[in-house]
């Protein structure tokens, strides 16, 4: 029979299981998340997240593929594989204590944008949605979101990330890749990730009509 703590920690797993389940669907219905594409995660204590494994489609995920690991990427349970970018969430819940969710989707927008502006920061000005980001209370306020070149080679590229994770409160751009971004819960994160990817898709537009 599970102990109690055995038995609340599935209880957790259960119910952050679920909440990604219908965060995927959501993705999907957007067109965030094609094919095998992104990945999703929760906090469930300070030593264990909930995230996805790898290579299942996020709009048709089932709890069974939402799996456990440490703040060190790994499976808790012999057999499961994680997400190829299990380390950039960790390091995300390391960084920023209130994060509750990560959420990364590879959107036309974020690929398109982030390939044909070769810069290290997309500069956001001007956008009232800007108001979704915390300490952010006008649309006069200029948000800097960092664009980092992609790696296959995760512990390499979580080390380029580091320096500048700190400045990047709203979220940032893997070039040719997707966006993360983080909030206190799942569906704040949403609230966040959809927050950006309206930003992204708004310049995406203003250059196409300039």
């Amino acid at each position: 029979m599970p102990s109690a703590s055995q038995a609340d920690a599935g209880s957790a797993l259960a119910s952050r299981a679920g909440e990604l389940v219908a965060i995927g669907a959501r993705m999907d219905g957007k067109g965030w998340v094609p094919a095998s594409a992104g990945n999703l995660s929760a906090r469930l204590d300070g030593e264990r997240i909930a995230i996805t494994r790898s290579g299942v489609h996020k709009g048709r995920l089932a709890s069974g593929d939402i799996i456990e690991v440490g703040m060190d990427g790994a499976a808790l349970r012999a057999g499961d594989r994680p997400s190829a970018e299990t380390l950039l969430h960790c390091q995300i819940y390391q960084q920023f204590p209130a994060a509750g969710a990560v959420l990364h989707g590879h959107s036309v927008a974020a690929t398109a944008l982030s390939l044909i502006d070769g810069a290290p920061l997309i500069h956001l000005e001007g956008y009232e949605i800007l108001k979704a980001f915390p300490g952010i209370e006008t649309h006069r306020a200029t948000a800097a979101l960092p664009v980092f070149e992609n790696d296959q080679d995760m512990r390499r590229l979580a080390a380029t990330i580091a320096p500048a994770l700190r400045a990047a409160p709203i979220g940032y751009v893997l070039r040719g890749h997707g966006v993360y971004a983080w909030g206190e819960d799942v569906e704040r994160s949403f609230w966040r990730l959809e927050a950006l990817e309206f930003l992204l898709s708004c310049e995406c537009e203003r250059r196409r009509i300039r």
